[in-house]
Formats: C-alpha cells, sequence, structure tokens
C-alpha cells in the first residue's frame, strides 16, 4: 500500500473576487457585472472557474493521492459560483459537494465549505452571525463565520470556516473586530458539549498568527497553530506592498496529534504555492498571479495563495 494512500488534504482558499456576472441590487457587486468598472463578463468568469478548479484538485497531492476532502473557501459570491466550480473539467468526477449560507455582507462575498462525499459527511451547519456595531451603532455587515459539525471518515470533526473584517480602514483601527470574531468562536466552543473535540479552525484572518486576536484563540489552549512556522520575509500568503502576510491560517485542535486507530494525526503544513500561481516576471515575480490589479484584468487566479494541512487516518 502507498504511504500516501492514508493522508488526507484539508485546505483553506481565498478565491478573490469570485462572482457571477449579475448584478445583485442588494449587494455592492457592481463592479463585476459586464457593464461594470471591471467589465466582469462570461468569458473572463469561464476562465476564473477553470483557473480555481486546477487550483484546487492539485492542493497536497504530493503528500496525498487524494484531491482536498475539504476546503473552505472565501471571497464567493453564492451558490452558482459554488457549483459552476465543481462543474468544471478537472473537479466534476470527483464527489464533492459543499456547505454555504448567504451571509449580510454589503460586498455580497461569503465562505463556503467544499467537501469530498466519499471522506466526509455533513452531521450539522449553521452559521454564526458576527455582531459587530460601528460608533454610530449601525451594524457593521460583514461575514458571518461557517460552522460545519462532520465525520471525517469515522471521526467527528467541527470545522470553521472565517473571512475576517478587513485592515481597510487600518490595522489598528480594525483590530477590534477581528478580536471580537475570535472571542465569538470561542463562545461557540464553549456550548459544545464533546469530550476531546477534534477543531479545525480555517480562513482568512487578515491577521498573522502573532496578532492578538489569533493569540486569543491560541489562550484557550485548544489549538496548535502549524502555520505558525510559514511566515517568513520571503514567503506567506499573500503579498502587499512587497510585504509577505500569513492571514490565511488552518489551526487545529490537539486531539490531531495523537495516534489512536481510528483517528486522524497531524503530519504536515504548507503554503501550496506551485509556479502556476505565481507571477512568472517582473516587479511581483514571485507574489500571487491574481485575476485583477486595480481594474487591470491579469487573468490570473488569486492574490492569495492557498494553504493546507496533512492529516493522517491511523
Amino acid at each position: 500500500m502507498s504511504i500516501l494512500k492514508d493522508r488526507y488534504t484539508i485546505a483553506f482558499y481565498n478565491l478573490e473576487n469570485f462572482f457571477d456576472t449579475t448584478n445583485d441590487p442588494y449587494t455592492l457587486d457592481d463592479d463585476f457585472t459586464p457593464e461594470g468598472r471591471k467589465a466582469w463578463n462570461e468569458t473572463k468568469f469561464g476562465k476564473k472557474v477553470k483557473k480555481m478548479a486546477k487550483a484546487i484538485a492539485q492542493i497536497g497531492l504530493e503528500e496525498s493521492e487524494h484531491p482536498p476532502v475539504l476546503i473552505g473557501v472565501a471571497e464567493v459570491e453564492n451558490k452558482k459560483v459554488i457549483e459552476a466550480l465543481l462543474g468544471a473539467k478537472t473537479l466534476r468526477d470527483e464527489d464533492y459537494s459543499y456547505v454555504h449560507f448567504d451571509s449580510p455582507d454589503e460586498r455580497g462575498i461569503d465562505t463556503a465549505l467544499i467537501y469530498h462525499q466519499k471522506h466526509f459527511k455533513v452531521l450539522d451547519a449553521e452559521t454564526i452571525p458576527l455582531m459587530i456595531h460601528e460608533e454610530d451603532g449601525d451594524r457593521d455587515l460583514t461575514r458571518d463565520i461557517l460552522y460545519v459539525h462532520g465525520q471525517l471518515h469515522q471521526e467527528e470533526v467541527h470545522v470553521f470556516v472565517n473571512h475576517w473584517p478587513s485592515r481597510r480602514d487600518g490595522a489598528d483601527e480594525t483590530q477590534h473586530k477581528r478580536i471580537k470574531a475570535a472571542e465569538t468562536i470561542i463562545q461557540k466552543l464553549n456550548t459544545l458539549e464533546v469530550e476531546n473535540p477534534n477543531y479545525i479552525i480555517m480562513g482568512d484572518f487578515n491577521d498573522d498568527p502573532n496578532s492578538e486576536s489569533i493569540q486569543r484563540l491560541m489562550e484557550t489552549g485548544l489549538f496548535i497553530n502549524p502555520m505558525q512556522k510559514l511566515l517568513s520575509p520571503d514567503s506567506g500568503s499573500a503579498n502587499y506592498k512587497g510585504e509577505w502576510s500569513l492571514f490565511d491560517q488552518i489551526l487545529i485542535s490537539h486531539s490531531f496529534l495523537n495516534y489512536e486507530e481510528g483517528t486522524h494525526s497531524f503530519k504536515k503544513a504548507n503554503v501550496f504555492s506551485p509556479h502556476f500561481l505565481k507571477e512568472w516576471k517582473g516587479k511581483y515575480k514571485g507574489n500571487p498571479f491574481r485575476t485583477f490589479v486595480g481594474k487591470k484584468y491579469l487573468g490570473g487566479y488569486s492574490d492569495h495563495f492557498p494553504v493546507y494541512v496533512i492529516l493522517k487516518e491511523n
């Protein structure tokens, strides 16, 4: 038996503005329409679908014989774009399904969990609203946290898929929003009456491993952050103005460090950054190959690299 056969990939990927081409009158998606600022049309959408599917199909394949069994995704507009993705040539023969709920985000972008039905069974799923209010008392409409309770092979797991509030108005000025997101997860964990639970907290946290919000999660003593060592001045999951960040992370509970039969144990964590996902030349060589820079269409993948962990089934 191949040593890779019992190894499975859990991934997270921010798909960067994965919009359809239809104008939703209730969200700020106007740029991503044929008449919009980015002239987003079916041809560009089709290329995006093909590229995203190609990337997802290959995450972790050097360490596992299987495509990812769980993929958390961010910046998906709706079910339509997820179904287009799963219907793409490189994914359509895989037995994938997904969990998605519309969130109140002003731009209409959500998180979702794509799962391989041969390996994962959904037992329950819900959204956890992130209740943040501005100084004037109005609610800051941002992404909900997606919670999925499921079974990975024979083992129960609790998965949280996140896309925390951005730093657009300044890292320090918005820090309290991401700390609130961490506290919201902790509140949910406190309601789960499970012995030795298996937690997977994944997402684009808009914060690095050492940020206060992530440290709030770590202070519970429930998690290890295998992504901690992956951030360096020369590498990360995204690059902004020449600086690498590792906003994309997957935290796992200590239970994944055991080796009992019927359980899963952690083997490795990595950023998936093959040549085809990178800028090949010029000033931004080595950075993620994006779909757009501003309104300039590059036709690439995403402004983030996917991240993943490998679990071994014992």
